[in-house]
C-alpha cells in the first residue's frame, strides 16, 4: 500500500541491532514509527533513526509499563505495538490497510495470530501457532497491563481478530532462550509471592503435564518434529519452574 495510515508503529528496545531495521522495514505504513530504547549499547538507536523513526529513552520499568509509557508517546491513537524481532507479514499488512479503508476500525483491539520460529523452523501447531496475541489497538480504549512480564493489552470493548500472520522471527540461540525463561519464571514468581499466592504439590506436578498435554497432544504439537517437541518441553519445564521458584520465596519468607 502507497497511502499512509493513521496509525503509529510502537516498538521497546534493547540491543537490538539485529532486528530493529526488518522490524520497521515491515510495516511502511505507518504514518509514525516510534522506538522507545531503554539504554541500548549496540547500533539499535542509529539504525532506527536511519529508518526514520522518532526515537524516544526511557529507562526500564518493566515489559507492561514500558510498553504504556510508549503508547502514551505515540502521535496516533491507533497503535501497531511489535517487539523488534517481529515482522508484518504482507498478509497481515493488507488486513490492517483494510481495516482503514473505510474510515476508523470497529473494534477497539485486533487480535493477530503470531507465528514463532524455534530451533530454524517455523512452528505450525501447539503453543507456537497461532499464538493470538492483541497487538493493534485505540489507546483510547484499551491499554497495556502493568505486568512486569507477560504483559497483555486490556481492552474496554470488543476485541476482533484480523487475517494475516505476525512473524516471531526470532533468531537467538537456544541457550538464550532457555536463559530468558529463567528469567522470566522469576519474574512471574515474585509477582504471584507479592500477590499471597502459594504453589502445592500439585502445582508443581499437575501445571507442566496440563500444558504438555494441551499443547503437544490437543494442539498437536507433535506434528512440528523436534522443534515441536522441544518447544513446548521447555514451556512445560516453565511452568514448573515458576512454582518451584514461588515455593522456594515463601520457604525464605517464613524462614525469617
Amino acid at each position: 500500500m502507497s497511502a499512509k495510515l493513521p496509525l503509529s508503529l510502537v516498538v521497546i528496545t534493547r540491543d537490538a541491532a539485529a532486528d530493529i531495521a526488518d522490524c520497521i522495514a515491515s510495516a511502511p505504513f505507518a504514518a509514525e514509527t516510534l522506538i522507545v530504547d531503554s539504554g541500548s549499547r549496540d547500533d539499535t538507536v542509529e539504525i532506527a533513526r536511519g529508518r526514520g523513526a522518532r526515537v524516544v529513552t526511557r529507562d526500564w520499568m518493566g515489559f507492561g509499563r514500558q510498553k504504556q509509557f510508549a503508547a502514551r508517546e505515540a502521535v496516533n491513537d491507533w497503535l501497531l505495538c511489535l517487539d523488534a524481532d517481529e515482522r508484518v507479514s504482507p498478509a497481515l499488512a493488507a488486513a490492517i490497510g483494510a481495516l482503514f479503508a473505510h474510515g476508523t476500525p470497529n473494534a477497539c483491539a485486533y487480535a493477530i495470530a503470531r507465528r514463532n520460529r524455534f530451533l530454524g523452523r517455523w512452528l505450525a501447531h501447539g503453543e507456537g501457532y497461532p499464538d493470538w496475541t492483541v497487538r493493534l489497538f485505540d489507546r483510547r480504549r484499551a491499554r497495556w497491563s502493568d505486568d512486569e512480564v507477560h504483559e497483555r493489552v486490556i481492552a474496554d470493548g470488543a476485541i476482533e481478530r484480523l487475517d494475516g500472520d505476525l512473524l516471531h522471527a526470532s533468531a537467538e540461540s537456544l541457550d538464550a532462550y532457555i536463559a530468558k525463561q529463567n528469567r522470566y519464571t522469576s519474574l512471574q514468581a515474585a509477582a504471584l509471592h507479592a500477590q499471597g499466592s502459594r504453589a502445592g504439590p500439585l502445582h508443581l506436578a499437575l501445571s507442566p503435564l496440563a500444558r504438555f498435554i494441551r499443547f503437544y497432544v490437543l494442539k498437536l504439537g507433535f506434528l512440528d518434529g523436534a522443534a515441536g517437541f522441544a518447544h513446548i518441553a521447555i514451556g512445560a519445564f516453565a511452568s514448573f519452574l515458576k512454582y518451584a521458584k514461588l515455593r522456594a520465596l515463601d520457604a525464605e519468607a517464613r524462614g525469617r
